[in-house]
This record gives structure tokens, C-alpha cells and sequence, in this order.
């Protein structure tokens, strides 16, 4: 069994499954769904959780409305470690956390794989932290699902789209963009300028940069797909790291999005 191993446990979120649950189950209960109905797609962060977990938790928090219903999510995020000319999916059976191994859906992998923009590249995922972030909320908030992880790197709009396509036309699929906003401004700056691409989100943008989100190519194309158009989508909950846990001189913008 070939399983790509957790690379940032006991740096993003605890090692200590024990530790783990609980700091994930408190976050969760902090929150509330802002939806009364399961979404289809979600845009979350992918900070350590002290910093943009509890924004994460509010997007996760919404699949306790009905978690029997999805068994196979399509994770997309950045590529921050290795250059990625388009799209990177692993070649591994599983990704593994300190809650055990989430099993890839390989059929779903085969699928994409020569879409265009797409290529296996392990070395992309291993120590990757935009898409494992995402699975000890998963863990815990859903039962039993495969993964199908993606990571963008220059990919088109169009190529993204066309893999959201091919994959969220299952009524049982959830699609989870990973994504943070701004970098790096001051308190203030940074909270001006992440509303502006907050409503650019809502108003389905399909050319946000790399400044306005990191992941702004993997939200420009699930904007792009034709699975997404006639979803709605709500602002769940946004605020940046000088809210959470970091000073206010030198932040990072955090928002969740529900699409259903």
C-alpha cells in the first residue's frame, strides 16, 4: 500500500490524535451552520488551525447537516513547495493522518489524469500543506469517503474547471477549494483589501490573483466550471490572523464560502 505520509502534523495542527479531536471537536462546536442545507463546494483555509481554524470549522461545520451524503471529495489547493505547471495528483492508495488513512479514489484519479494540464508528480503532494490541513476536519465530520486531492500550480481557469467537471457531477461528491486571501499587509490594509475579494468570490470572479488569494487558481476555476453555475454561494465567515493568534503588523486573510 503506497500511502502519502502526514507531513505537517504537530506543526499545523497536533500530532496527538487524542489532542487532535478534541481541538477539532472544540472548534467545531464553537460554531454554527450558517446554511440550512448541505453544501455541494467549499472554499476554506489552510493555516495552522490556532490561525484560520476556527474560520474552517464554520465551513466543515456545515456537513453535519446530512455527512451520509457525501462519499468522495475533490480536494483542490496550491501547490506552495514544488513548481507545478498545471495540476499535480499523487500516485499513492491513501493519505494518511493521525486519524488513520483516508483511501484515494483511484478511479476518479484515472479519470482526470490526462485531462489537459494534468500530471502525477508525488513529489508536488509530500510535504504539501494546502490539501492535509483540510482532511482531520473531514475526518471528523464526515464517515466514509475517498479522496481525489489536486493540486494547482499555473493552471488555466479552463483546466480546473474541467477536472471540477469531471468529477462533481456526482450527486455524492463534495468539492473543497483550499485557500487563504492576502499576505502579509498590516491589519487594516489587509481587511479592506480581502472584503473586495470576498465580494469578487460571490460575484463568481474567474481572475483573482495570487495576491488576492493564494489559491486563486484553484477558486478561478471551480467559478469556471459549468457543475457550478447555478449553485448560490454565502460568505460563512471571514477575519484575518491579527483576530486569531498573530500580531496585526504582518497578517494573513482567512474566509470560508459555502456553494449549495
Amino acid at each position: 500500500m503506497n500511502t502519502r505520509a502526514a507531513a505537517v502534523a504537530g506543526y499545523f495542527y497536533d500530532a496527538n490524535p487524542n489532542q487532535l479531536r478534541h481541538d477539532v471537536s472544540q472548534l467545531l462546536r464553537a460554531e454554527s451552520a450558517a446554511i440550512d442545507t448541505l453544501p455541494e463546494a467549499l472554499i476554506v483555509p489552510h493555516a495552522g488551525y490556532i490561525y484560520s481554524g476556527s474560520t474552517a470549522a464554520s465551513a466543515f461545520k456545515c456537513l453535519e447537516i446530512d455527512p451520509d451524503q457525501v462519499n468522495r471529495v475533490l480536494l483542490i489547493g496550491p501547490a506552495h513547495r514544488v513548481l507545478v505547471e498545471g495540476m499535480a495528483i499523487p500516485s499513492a492508495d491513501c493519505f494518511a493522518t493521525p486519524f488513520g488513512d483516508i483511501e484515494l479514489d483511484r478511479d476518479a484519479l484515472e479519470r482526470i489524469r490526462d485531462l489537459p494540464g494534468v500530471c502525477v508528480m508525488d513529489e508536488a503532494h509530500r510535504q504539501e500543506h494546502s490539501l492535509e490541513v483540510q482532511l482531520p476536519f473531514l475526518q471528523s465530520v464526515l464517515h466514509e469517503f475517498t479522496l481525489v486531492p489536486v493540486l494547482v500550480g499555473g493552471a488555466t481557469p479552463t483546466m480546473v474547471a474541467g477536472v471540477v467537471d469531471a468529477i462533481a457531477g456526482d450527486p455524492h461528491t463534495l468539492v473543497v477549494i483550499s485557500s487563504d486571501l492576502s499576505h502579509f499587509l498590516d491589519y487594516d490594509a489587509a481587511r479592506a483589501k480581502d472584503a473586495k475579494t470576498c465580494q469578487l468570490i460571490q460575484n463568481r470572479a474567474t481572475t483573482l490573483s495570487g495576491s488576492q488569494a493564494c489559491g486563486a487558481a484553484a477558486i478561478n476555476g471551480l467559478m469556471a466550471s459549468r457543475w457550478s453555475k447555478d449553485l448560490q454561494i454565502s460568505l460563512l465567515k471571514a477575519c484575518n490572523s491579527g483576530d486569531t493568534a498573530g500580531p496585526k503588523d504582518r497578517v494573513v486573510g482567512y474566509a470560508a464560502f459555502a456553494l449549495y
